[in-house]
C-alpha cells in the first residue's frame, strides 16, 4: 500500500484555493475511484489519465486505486486536475520521485498521448501559487499567461513525460519569463473621427476624467454606440495590479488575450443577456460581464430592452465596485469595478423629438418604455446626455473634433490629480471624502440648494452631482468648486427624464 499527495489549485471566485490529490494503491481488484465533489468533467479524468500514463511508457498499476481531491466540501471542476490525478498515482507507484512534488503545484489536462492541454485560470493559480512559495507547472500554452505573475515561479511543459523527466532530475523545466509588448498608448477607435456632439464629447471626456457613468439617448444613428466604442481609449493605460486584475478574471472566464494587455477591457452584452450572464453566476460561479469589464467599460445599447431584473442587479455593484454570488454551497465574490456608458432611444420607434421623421408612439408606449428603467437605477447614472440628429452640412464635412490622444492627456492629468489628493477617481469618493474634497465656493453652494428644491433630488443625486463638478473642476484646474463647474454638472442630471 502506498499514498502520494501532488497539489494542485481550483478556482473559487477570483482565488485559486489549493487542492491536495491523494493517490492510494491498494491490494485488491483492479479499479479507479475518484472522490471529492467532482463534476463529470473530473470524473472523466479517470479514462484520459489511464491512456495517457500507458503511451507515455509507464506502467498503470494494476491494482485498487483511490484518488481523493482534498478538501471534499470544494466542489471541483474542470480537465485541470488531469495532470495531478497522473502525477499522483505515478509517484505511489514509485514510478515519479514523491519527494520532488513537494515544491511544486500542477494544473493541465492531459490528452490520450500524454500532451498537455491549455486550462482556464492558470494567472489566477499562478498568483496563488506565488504567494505559497511554490513553483507552478502549467502546459506550454498557458505558459506566456501564467508568467504575468511576477513573483510566481512558472515551469512550461508540453507533456507528462516531460513533467516526470523534470521530477525524476533527468530533464529540468525552464521557467517561463513575461514577455509581452506594451503599447504607450491606449488601443481602439479615434474620437476625431465623431462628426458634431460637441455636449456628447464634452460629457464622454467629464465620464472619462473621472470615471463617471454615462447615459446617452436619442434617435437611432446619431452616435451614441460610436461615442461609447471610444471611451476605453480616453482612459489611461492599466498599471500593473489592474491589468493582473483584468487578466485573472478574463483568464477564469478563458478568454485572456496577451496582445490586451493593459488595455482598458470594454464588454457590449447583448439586450438578450441573463441576469448570470451579465452579472454572474452558474451551479460553479463564473464571472459575468461587470466583472468582466471591471477597470474598463460595460457598454449596454437599447438598455431598456434589457431584463428588468438585469437591470436591477447593477444596482449594488455599482454602489459597492463587487458582486456577491450566493449558491447553496459557496458564497462567491468578484470585483465589478466597471464603468457603465448606455445608450438608448427616446421611444420604442426611436423619432420621438426628431426634426424630421415623425414618431408614431402613443404617449402610454412613449410612458412604458421609459418605465423600464427604474429611479434608482436612473439615479445611479452620473451623467445624462441627449445625442441629437446632426445636420447635413456636419454629417458631409470631415471630422472637426479633437482627438483621443489630445483628450486623453487631459483626462490623465485629471485622473492624476485625484490620485494624489484622494488616492482614488472622483466616482469612488465616500460621503466623507466628499465633504473634505468637494467643498463649493458660496455661489455654487447657493446654486446646489436652488437644484436641491427644484429639482428635488435625493441625497445619493446630491453627492453624484458633487463628484461630477469635482471632475469638471479637475478638469480646469481649479482647486475649489465654483458656480460654473456645479452647473454643468448639474445640467447632466437632467437630462432624459425631462426629454
Amino acid at each position: 500500500m502506498s499514498l502520494a499527495l501532488v497539489h494542485t489549485r481550483a478556482l473559487d471566485g477570483m482565488s485559486a484555493p489549493q487542492v491536495i490529490v491523494e493517490a492510494h494503491l491498494a491490494n485488491g481488484l483492479p479499479g479507479f475511484s475518484l472522490v471529492g465533489l467532482p463534476d463529470a468533467e473530473v470524473r472523466e479524468a479517470r479514462e484520459r489519465v489511464r491512456a495517457a500514463i500507458a503511451t507515455s511508457q509507464f506502467e498503470y498499476p494494476q491494482r485498487r486505486i483511490t484518488v481523493n481531491l482534498a478538501p471534499a466540501d470544494l466542489p471541483k471542476e474542470g480537465g485541470r486536475f488531469d495532470l495531478p490525478i497522473a502525477l499522483g498515482i505515478l509517484a505511489a507507484s514509485r514510478q515519479v520521485d514523491g519527494a520532488a512534488l513537494a515544491h511544486h503545484e500542477f494544473i493541465g489536462e492531459l490528452s490520450l498521448t500524454g500532451e498537455l492541454r491549455p486550462v482556464r485560470g492558470a494567472l489566477a493559480a499562478a498568483l496563488q501559487a506565488g504567494e505559497a512559495g511554490r513553483a507552478l507547472v502549467v502546459p506550454a500554452a498557458n505558459a506566456a499567461e501564467a508568467a504575468l505573475a511576477r513573483h510566481a515561479k512558472v515551469l512550461p511543459a508540453v507533456s507528462l513525460l516531460e513533467v516526470c523527466a523534470h521530477l525524476n532530475g533527468h530533464q529540468a523545466l525552464t521557467p517561463q519569463r513575461a514577455e509581452l509588448a506594451v503599447s504607450g498608448h491606449a488601443s481602439g477607435p479615434d474620437l476625431a473621427d465623431v462628426k458634431g456632439q460637441h455636449e456628447a464629447r464634452r460629457a464622454l471626456e467629464v465620464a472619462a476624467a473621472g470615471q463617471h457613468s454615462l447615459l446617452m439617448y436619442g434617435p437611432p444613428g446619431t452616435g451614441k454606440s460610436m461615442l461609447a466604442r471610444r471611451l476605453p481609449g480616453l482612459l489611461p493605460l492599466l498599471d500593473e495590479r489592474q491589468a493582473l486584475e483584468c487578466a485573472a478574471l478574463q483568464s477564469l472566464d478563458g478568454g485572456f488575450d496577451p496582445a490586451s494587455w493593459r488595455q482598458r477591457p470594454i464588454r457590449c452584452p447583448h439586450h438578450s443577456a441573463s441576469v448570470a450572464a451579465l452579472v454572474g453566476g452558474g451551479s460553479h460561479p463564473r464571472p459575468g460581464e461587470i466583472s468582466l469589464a471591471h477597470n474598463g467599460v460595460l457598454f449596454l445599447d437599447e438598455l431598456p430592452e434589457f431584463d428588468r431584473r438585469a437591470l436591477e442587479a447593477l444596482r449594488e455593484p455599482l454602489e459597492t465596485g463587487i458582486v456577491t454570488i450566493s449558491r447553496a454551497r459557496r458564497r462567491v465574490v468578484f470585483p465589478a469595478h466597471f464603468q457603465l456608458v448606455a445608450a438608448l432611444n427616446p421611444c420604442p420607434c426611436g423619432y420621438a423629438g426628431h426634426p424630421v421623421r415623425r414618431c408614431t408612439c402613443t404617449p402610454d408606449q412613449v410612458a412604458r418604455y421609459r418605465a423600464r428603467l427604474s429611479g434608482p437605477l436612473l439615479d445611479r447614472i452620473d451623467l445624462r446626455v441627449e445625442v441629437p440628429v446632426i445636420d447635413e452640412e456636419v454629417l458631409m464635412a470631415r471630422p472637426a473634433g479633437e482627438a483621443s490622444a489630445v483628450v486623453r492627456e487631459r483626462v490623465a492629468r485629471a485622473l492624476a490629480l485625484q490620485q494624489a489628493r484622494q488616492g482614488v477617481p472622483n466616482s469612488l469618493l465616500d460621503e466623507a471624502q466628499i465633504e473634505t474634497y468637494c467643498q463649493p465656493d458660496e455661489a455654487a453652494a447657493a446654486l446646489l440648494r436652488q437644484a436641491i428644491v427644484r429639482l428635488r433630488l435625493s441625497a445619493r443625486a446630491y453627492h453624484r452631482i458633487l463628484r461630477v463638478a469635482r471632475t469638471v473642476a479637475d478638469l480646469a484646474g481649479a482647486s475649489r468648486i465654483a458656480a460654473a463647474h456645479v452647473a454643468e454638472a448639474i445640467q447632466y442630471r437632467r437630462g432624459f427624464e425631462s426629454a
